[in-house]
This record gives structure tokens, sequence and C-alpha cells, in this order.
């Protein structure tokens, strides 16, 4: 499949003639979702989630569709009704042809100040692909290629290098990484790849690779 990077979380995958869309939120392009046949979102952050984005992409495509945690799907399901999926962790479904299995469940804590919302990643194919949104959640299976949130609120680089060791993926490209500098990025760049175990790799916003 072919993966491409937007700007901050967002991902478009395209196979065999369609396209699937992770995370196209705020930090995104405004044409970040536009051409889906399905979109997936992990939580209800604006950067993450926008409703706007996911609008356009549902009128651009009258036979686009959206799979989500219910918390997202409150927003937006009565705009577009049998359109928008409610999912929770341990959940299985076909979106644009893709496989995808649902885990997790919490964001990760950003401060125990502030209360947590929920947040699913999604495994595509078989392990092909994993998007985990904002949490460190670990599938129950082999995977290819992480989508790896380099830069949060709610992280530090110790334990995205930890992440990266547990899940140990053939390889991994940074997402969420509106929030690092380019000045810091060669950073991060050299202790992930020094440390994390596995191919470490960055994509600038729309460039794409084969996965």
């Amino acid at each position: 499949m072919k993966l491409t990077k937007m700007s901050h979380a967002c991902v478009r995958l395209e196979k065999e003639g369609r396209t699937l869309v992770l995370d196209p939120g705020g930090f995104s392009e405004q044409d970040a979702a536009l051409g889906a046949d399905a979109v997936l979102v992990t939580h209800e952050h604006p950067d993450h989630f926008d409703e706007g984005r996911l609008r356009a992409a549902l009128e651009h495509n009258p036979a686009a569709e959206i799979w989500t945690l219910r918390s997202v799907a409150e927003k937006i399901s009565a705009a577009f009704p049998g359109r928008v999926h409610t999912v929770g962790h341990g959940d299985t479904f076909t979106a644009a042809g893709f496989d995808v299995r649902v885990h997790g469940e919490w964001h990760a804590v950003i401060h125990p100040d502030i209360p947590r919302v929920t947040n699913v990643g999604f495994l595509l194919d078989d392990g092909a692909v994993f998007h985990p949104g904002d949490a460190l959640t670990v599938p129950d299976h082999p995977v290819e290629t992480l989508m790896l949130p380099v830069m949060a609120p709610w992280n530090k680089i110790s334990e995205v290098i930890d992440y990266v060791r547990e899940v140990r993926p053939r390889r991994a490209y940074d997402v969420h990484d509106a929030y690092l500098t380019d000045l810091a990025r060669p950073i991060y760049d050299r202790q992930i790849g020094a440390l994390g175990g596995t191919d470490h790799q960055r994509l600038a916003p729309g460039s794409s690779t084969q996965v």
C-alpha cells in the first residue's frame, strides 16, 4: 500500500484504487481527508478530529464513511446518518478495502488534573500499519509499520524509545510531530534511531512511501 504522511497525526493510505485517511485534525491540511473512501478517527482532541474536514470529506464523496469512537461519532453522526460507525477495543471491520482491528481505550495521561478522554488505535491489514492515536498502546499482534507519536504534551523521549522497543515494528514513521521544531528533530532522529532497535524514519508532510 502507499502511505502518505500529512501534517501532524494525519496519514493517507491507498490500496487497489481506494483511500483511507486517519486523524485529519486541525493541524493537518485543509484537504487532508478529501477523496477518502473511509476515515478513521482515534479520539476527540482537535489536532486529530476536525469536524469541518470530516464534513468536507463526506460531502465530497457521498459513499465515504467514518469509523471512530463514541465521543466523536456523537458530534457528527446526525448530519450523515448511516455513514458514521462507532467502534471500540476488540472490534473488527473493513473500511475502503482495509481490514481493521481496534486496540486501546484511553488517551495517555497528560496531567492528573486533566480528565482523560477515550482513545482507540487502528491496526490495519493484519499488522501492516498501526496508528495508536494519543496512547502508547501495544497491540497483541506483530506490527510491520508503526506510526509513532514522537512529541506530545503527554510523552517524553524515553517513553517513545521504550514504546518502539516493546512494539518491535519492522519500521517506525513519526506522527504527532507538529510540536517538534526543525532544530530539535535531529536529536529525536538520532536517539530514537539509535536506541529504539528498529528502522526509524521521518516523512515530510506530503511525502509518500510503500509499506
